[in-house]
């Protein structure tokens, strides 16, 4: 897989070389299980797979890179490149300016833009209307475009079955950069609906079997159609695609769901089911499948919490959080500073959408077993520094070696 030539800042000479070790002995990528460190006390069992994924590679390069290349000249993100706080808070630091906030809110005029300046389209991607938008204004979008290459292969296989005259399902968050942008794409060239979860997918279902009135969907899937969307014609034939950063399993649930709902409603036989559904597994993207199934490999394992470090609009990392949960107690973090102090830990509760501060979340026991994996935008560089200050705050000062 190709290299790319991210800042020193994000590496880390320890992270790299346990990754660089786990490849090598396992090149198929089929062992998830955990690498496990110690210090003293302190175990720690790390995730086989984390951080920084291809297209977050290659999106912090285009984007450095366009520095670099255009001394002098106005620089705008479209909105966050990634979901990392450190990592957009270093380009704005050189001066780059945010145009919008992740969910579309303007955060400057649009009309201070010019044909001189520079947009960079984030890693998740944009609508076809804003690309245009852009262009009327004189600026081209695709020069510096972060575009993730799986993002745009979902976009790639929605035109395809949309061409085969299938409606597109798209599993995904409707508020959502990546899903705003892949629900544009799709519907340039088909029907489109967005279904954010397994509860949205059964009640679309009810539609697909008539159980509801066809007007009720307009409702129930407010702003989450296409324009001109047909309820009563446009779901005999569907594919899901989804937001690449979703669990994956739960992709595929829906899936499967819906391809049983349609088999069981149409009686379609088994070797007839593409005249109603179109496979689409192919858009589920590897990194989300590896860091999921690394946790899940993680989670064999016993320990006294987990830290799941990320961005806190971060999807990916979200879900990761999600798994872990289901365990032991996840404290779901943002960065080393997160770790107060040996008793107190600040971090997102996912349920009420606030920042907390949870007292005594080290245990007395010892050894201290703890899990760490991190979301997809976060630097390894991050994920070293939470596991020296976690040595650090718990009296151990010897450096962290892996045990055999």
């Amino acid at each position: 897989m190709k290299s790319f030539n991210v800042p020193v800042q994000y590496r880390s000479p320890m992270v790299s070389a346990i990754k660089q070790n786990r490849k090598a002995a396992d090149k198929m990528k089929k062992d998830y299980s955990p690498t496990l460190l110690e210090s003293g006390t302190l175990q720690i069992i790390l995730a086989r797979h984390f951080g920084f994924c291809y297209g977050v590679e290659n999106a912090i390069e285009i984007a450095f890179r366009a520095i670099e290349e255009q001394p002098g000249k106005r620089i705008f993100l479209l909105s966050e490149m990634i979901h990392n706080p450190g990592v957009n808070a270093d380009l704005q630091s050189l001066g780059v300016q945010f145009i919008m906030d992740t969910s579309g809110n303007m955060l400057l005029d649009w009309n201070e833009l010019t044909a001189a300046d520079i947009v960079i389209i984030p890693a998740f991607g944009t609508t076809l209307e804003m690309e245009q938008k852009l262009r009327n204004k004189g600026i081209e979008p695709t020069l510096y475009e972060t575009t993730c290459p799986f993002v745009e292969k979902v976009w790639n296989r929605a035109e395809k079955i949309g061409q085969e005259g299938y409606t597109v399902i798209v599993h995904g968050k409707p508020k959502h950069e990546e899903t705003r942008a892949t629900f544009s794409h799709s519907k340039a060239h088909t029907p489109t609906v967005v279904v954010k979860d397994m509860t949205e997918a059964e009640l679309l279902a009810k539609y697909i079997t008539g159980e509801l009135p066809g007007e009720q969907f307009y409702t129930d899937f407010k702003n989450q159609y296409s324009e001109g969307f047909d309820v009563t014609h446009d779901l005999q034939r569907i594919g899901v695609v989804n937001q690449t950063t979703m669990l994956a399993s739960e992709t595929q649930a829906i899936a499967d769901y819906l391809k049983q709902v349609i088999i069981a409603h149409y009686k379609t036989p088994a070797d007839k089911i593409s005249d109603r559904f179109a496979e689409t597994r192919d858009t589920l993207c590897y990194a989300t499948m590896d860091n999921q199934g690394a946790v899940q490999g993680m989670l064999e394992h016993e320990a006294d919490f987990a830290l799941v470090i990320g961005g806190y609009n971060s999807s990916n990392t979200s879900h990761l959080v999600e798994l872990c949960e289901l365990k032991l107690p996840t404290y779901y973090i943002k960065d080393e500073a997160c770790l107060i102090s040996g008793t107190e830990i600040s971090h997102f509760d996912m349920h009420t959408h606030t920042e907390v501060v949870t007292n005594n979340y080290i245990p007395n026991a010892r050894p201290l077993k703890v899990m760490i994996t991190s979301g997809a935008s976060c630097p390894d560089a991050l994920v070293e520094r939470v596991m020296e200050r976690l040595a650090l705050l718990t009296g151990n000062n010897s450096e962290l070696r892996v045990i055999d």
